[in-house]
Order: C-alpha cells, then sequence, then structure tokens
C-alpha cells in the first residue's frame, strides 16, 4: 500500500488476484477477488496488456455504474448525464423498460429509462475488449455474489436476537471509519433511529466524535418529526431539523428530476436533506435497506392484493410491451441475463416476493439509487450499514415468520434486536410509514391539486401508458419533468426553470 485510501484496497486485491491467474483472467476469475471486497464500490479496471477493461458493481448495488454504446465506443458513468458529453449520443425512451417502471414503481433489472442505456448489474462483473474493427465488445460477464434467502426452520428471540444486533453494530462500526466528521440521516422510524442509537454507543466506545443527526419534513407536527426530536433528545443527540416549505418544493423538483434520473417526485426530501448535511459533513450514514432484508413494507404482508394490482397495471399495457415484460425480454443487448417478470409468480409468497426485489432492482435501481444520486449531487457520501456482509448474512436466514406474515408486526426479528439497545420503545414498536407521503403530504397533494388539467394533457401526451399512469398523477408529472430535462443536452441549463414552464414545453414542444 502507498496511500491511506481505502480504494487502493481494490487494486491491491487485484494485484495479488492477478499474479495467480493468467495474463488474461475470465470474468468469473475477476469475480473471485471481487468477492473479498466488503463495501460498496462501482469500479472500472484497465488491462493494457490484454486490451480487457473489466466494469464491476458491489453485491447490493449501492454505487452506480451506467454505460451505453455509441458507435461502437464504450461510455460507462456514474449517472447517465453524463453520456451527453459525447456528440454522437442521442437519449430516446425505452418504451418497455418505461412500462415496467410504471408496473412495478422501479426500473427493472439493468435497464434505465432510456434506450440503449443499461446498468452494469448489482454484484457483477463484465469484460469488455476492442475488436479487430475497432468497436468495443463484451466478452463475458460472471456474479460476484448472488441475492438469496435460506431462510432456516427456527429462530429463538433470547438466544439470536443479540447476534442479529451484533451483526448490525458490526456493520455501522466499519462505516463509521473516517478521516472527516460523519452525519446521521435520521427519518424517525425504526431503521434510521437504530442506525443513530448504534452509531451513538459505537462512537463513545471507541472514543470517536458521536455522529450528529439530520431531520427535514413540512411540519413541526408531522409524526416523523417528533420521533425524530425523541430519539435525538433520548441519546441527547445534536439535532439538526429542517422544515419544507411550498415555495421551496416547487422550486426544488426540477433539481429532483435532474439529479435522481427518475420519474418519482414523492421523495423529495431526500435532496434538501443531503443539501444541509453537506454544509457540515462528508460522510453520512443512512437505514436504507433494511425494509428489503426484513420485509418492511406493507405490500410484503398484503402479497394477494399487491399481486392484483400489478396484474391490473400489466393488464394496462398495450399487448407487445405485456408480452415483453412477461417473458422477460427487456432489451439488453448483451443477451445474458433474461428473466420472467409475471407477478402471479412473483407475489405468490413471502421468499418469492423478497427474494425477486432484490435480484431484480427494488432496492439497488429505487431506493439506493436515490440516496446516491441525491447525496453526491451535494458531495456527500452515504454509507448503509444495514447492507454490510454480516448483517445481510444474518438476516437472510432468519424464518420468514419473523420478518412478516399475517398477525405478526413487520420486522419482528429486527424489532427483538432492537430492544436490547438504548432505543424508546415507543420506536421500536413503531409502524413502517411510507417515506415520500409521510414527509410532505399536504404539500405533494396539493402540487397535484393544482395542476389536474396539466396532468390531464399530459395523460394524453403519454397515450401509450395512459391506462398504467391513471390514477398515479406524481408518477405522470414526474415523467414529463425527466422527458424535459433529460431528452436533450441542455436540460442542466433548464433546471432554474419553473415546473409550469417545463411541462408547458413537453405538452407543447
Amino acid at each position: 500500500f502507498k496511500t491511506l485510501g481505502d480504494t487502493e484496497s481494490i487494486l491491491a486485491t487485484h494485484h495479488a488476484a492477478k499474479h495467480r491467474q493468467p495474463p488474461s483472467m475470465t470474468a468469473k476469475e475477476h469475480a473471485a477477488w471481487l468477492g473479498a471486497l466488503d463495501g460498496m464500490y462501482a469500479l472500472a479496471l484497465w488491462n493494457p496488456k490484454a486490451k480487457e477493461l473489466i466494469l464491476a458493481r458491489d453485491p447490493m448495488g449501492i454505487k452506480p455504474l451506467t454505460r451505453t454504446n455509441v458507435d461502437g465506443s464504450l461510455l460507462f458513468a456514474s449517472e447517465v448525464k453524463a453520456f451527453h458529453a459525447h456528440e454522437h449520443y442521442q437519449p430516446h425512451i425505452d418504451e418497455v423498460a418505461m412500462a415496467a417502471r410504471l408496473v412495478w414503481e422501479y426500473p427493472l433489472d439493468g435497464t434505465t429509462l432510456l434506450k440503449g442505456v443499461h446498468q452494469v448489474r448489482p454484484g457483477t462483473v463484465e469484460r469488455w475488449t476492442v475488436n479487430q474493427r475497432g468497436e468495443a465488445v463484451l466478452i463475458d460477464a460472471a456474479n460476484i455474489e448472488r441475492q438469496t434467502l435460506h431462510p432456516t426452520e427456527e429462530w429463538n428471540p433470547s438466544h439470536q436476537a443479540p447476534a442479529l444486533l451484533e451483526s448490525f453494530v458490526e456493520g455501522v462500526q466499519q462505516r463509521l471509519m473516517s478521516d472527516v466528521p460523519v452525519g446521521i440521516v435520521l427519518s424517525g422510524g425504526l431503521d434510521s433511529s437504530l442506525v443513530a442509537a448504534v452509531a451513538n454507543e459505537a462512537a463513545e466506545r471507541a472514543g470517536q466524535p458521536v455522529p450528529e443527526c439530520w431531520t427535514v419534513a413540512e411540519s413541526e407536527d408531522n409524526p416523523d418529526w417528533r420521533a425524530a426530536e425523541l430519539v435525538a433528545s433520548h441519546h441527547d443527540l445534536v439535532h439538526h431539523q429542517h422544515l419544507l416549505d411550498e415555495e421551496s418544493f416547487e422550486r426544488r423538483l426540477p433539481q429532483l428530476a435532474w439529479h435522481g434520473e427518475d420519474a418519482d417526485v414523492t421523495v423529495m426530501f431526500f435532496h434538501p436533506l443531503f443539501e444541509h448535511m453537506a454544509k457540515h459533513v462528508k460522510v453520512g450514514l443512512c437505514g436504507q435497506g433494511a425494509d428489503e432484508l426484513h420485509a418492511g413494507y406493507p405490500r410484503y404482508g398484503q402479497l394477494q392484493h399487491h399481486g392484483r394490482q400489478l396484474s391490473r397495471r400489466m393488464g394496462a399495457l398495450p399487448e407487445p410491451m405485456r408480452k415483453a415484460l412477461l417473458s422477460g425480454e427487456l432489451r439488453n443487448e448483451e443477451g445474458w441475463y433474461r428473466s420472467s417478470h409475471d407477478p402471479n409468480t412473483v407475489t405468490n409468497d413471502l421468499e418469492t416476493m423478497l427474494n425477486f426485489e432484490l435480484e431484480h432492482g427494488q432496492l439497488s435501481n429505487f431506493q439506493l439509487r436515490l440516496v446516491d444520486r441525491h447525496s453526491m449531487a451535494h458531495s456527500l457520501e452515504v454509507r448503509v450499514p444495514f447492507l454490510g456482509k454480516s448483517h445481510r448474512k444474518a438476516s437472510y436466514a432468519l424464518p420468514n415468520e419473523w420478518k412478516r406474515t399475517d398477525g405478526r408486526e413487520e420486522k419482528a426479528a429486527l424489532r427483538q434486536a432492537a430492544d436490547l439497545t438504548g432505543l424508546p420503545k415507543e420506536i421500536v414498536r413503531r409502524p413502517k410509514l411510507p417515506a415520500g407521503r409521510a414527509t410532505s403530504p399536504t404539500l405533494l397533494d396539493r402540487f397535484l391539486h393544482d395542476r389536474r388539467s396539466q396532468t390531464e394533457e399530459l395523460l394524453d401526451h403519454y397515450r401509450p401508458w395512459s391506462p398504467v399512469l391513471r390514477g398515479q398523477e406524481e408518477l405522470v408529472l414526474g415523467l414529463a419533468l425527466f422527458e424535459a430535462l433529460h431528452l436533450n443536452k441542455d436540460g442542466h441549463l433548464k433546471t432554474q426553470r419553473s415546473i409550469d414552464a417545463l411541462i408547458a414545453e413537453v405538452i407543447s414542444p
């Protein structure tokens, strides 16, 4: 090692593996050494002797890595908007990928919303080379680590809750290591509160500065706001609180759409939250990942209802789009990955549903993407302790009935572990609330109400998807902002324009 930077561990691990392998390693051989890494990464390594490039992404997809092929040249970046730097790059919406986004509420697999632009899948390494015509071609790809549940038959909270908690404590301790101050995203829910409580205790034991916390909501009467105050007060944490107002909410929406590269406008709090944090710290910890590992979302307790909802949306699509989704034929230039996306199969039982969402993008393409895009927009590195190797291993082995089933509270095992910390009992037993709606419900409702006529015009503009979009007004308006900002090369110049001006541009180009 020549530096103290953690990034050098990648090169050191690769260097050690290279000495044990032939000059040109297969994707599977690269996957073996990448599997030794624990953390978040998206990387590209060029081997000039073999004329090979490897692209790889951490097992959970915490960090993004997208690519496209333009005139035989491979372009890759952490954000799609970077491709505008290539003079021949022309963005177009991928209609089938967009249809999948509207049905499932997140992009599936390695798709983005743009035609010919793909993500390197989480936990995947790809090997590229240049052919005799000077064109970039994919040689092979391999999984670094598969995310699959393997529940045991029994789990005794008296004996095993301490081990589950310890697996999480290990992840927090590792992610507190930093040569700059670390902050905590404190929403008031169980997950972020557990991060705050454990980080507080871990920092005190290690003699490190206790992390400060940040909360954003639209009102001091918001239940999340009050819960966050209780946690901060109980643990004597420095607590930064910021209120969203209507003017700020609407002014920030174009920036949300620009940085987020998606059609979702319900997670408005992320952008101002990270902006405020970045004024004080350069590293943050958040509670993302717990709901996917421990079945925290309401849909996990209503699988039949959720399956019917997905099937209704799927049935409203034009026939070609529906067939493409049901057969798993999402447009995929490499052609090495294919899987069915039939809602009736996916929602058959809890284990199948959890495995599908871990494998096909709910966590990486929605939750983690939002956190990464909006934190990095302010040069803030946000780490995800729930997704450390130790806690993933422990949570994958939990019996389904200790995650969520009828008659039992969600995340039952995690709550048993949280009982062993100093968190207030009312926080440990607090039910899950939807983040976007819970943080700014009045602002969102008013925003949607004031634009009903524009929404109707946009539904006509998006005719192929209108049967699916109807009833999801926030997605209609979000899609318009996405189109206005991301389908041309000067989108970054438009983020200061008003929402209404951007929507009008889409309706009447």
